[in-house]
């Protein structure tokens, strides 16, 4: 499976995302600009030592990243998408594309790719987000429990 951040913007998500990736053999696309240094001390501390176990792509930008994959389904996970994240068939090749933490996904993104649109349900009209970190750990298993967690250690 593959990871997208476009955009991050606190290094914590990323380390705690990193450290998702790197226990689940997902590839992690970040597509800058990075809203810290990959330096980043908070970035190091919550990937802990597992950033050498990840295998990340560090891309220029959004024309780049998608000029650089050659197969796979873009999933967009954002509010307002038609779809639940569960109602969807995942696939190993599929890319999961998350947007920034305090601004999201960009709406135009969201328009050119429609059918690839996904949401995660709210229940809550007070809470505007869950966090970043959260939630591809919720739709990154649910793409690995629909594809039988195939290579899991036990």
């Amino acid at each position: 499976m593959n990871v997208v951040l476009l955009e991050p913007e606190i290094p914590p998500n990323t380390g705690n995302i990193a450290r998702l990736c790197a226990g689940t053999g997902s590839h992690l696309h970040l597509i800058e600009p990075l809203g810290f240094e990959m330096s980043d001390r908070m970035l190091k501390r919550a990937g802990m030592d597992y950033w050498k176990q990840v295998a990340w792509t560090l891309h220029p930008n959004w024309p780049a990243f998608r000029e650089s994959i050659p197969e796979g389904r873009l999933w967009f996970i954002e509010q307002g998408g038609a779809s639940r994240y569960d109602e969807v068939s995942f696939s190993w090749e599929d890319y999961l594309v998350f947007g920034r933490e305090t601004a999201g996904l960009p709406k135009k993104l969201l328009e050119e790719y429609r059918e690839s649109w996904i949401r995660i349900p709210m229940f809550s009209g007070e809470a505007r987000s869950l966090n970043l970190s959260n939630c591809v750990s919720l739709v990154l298993y649910e793409a690995l429990r629909q594809n039988g967690f195939e290579g899991e250690v036990i």
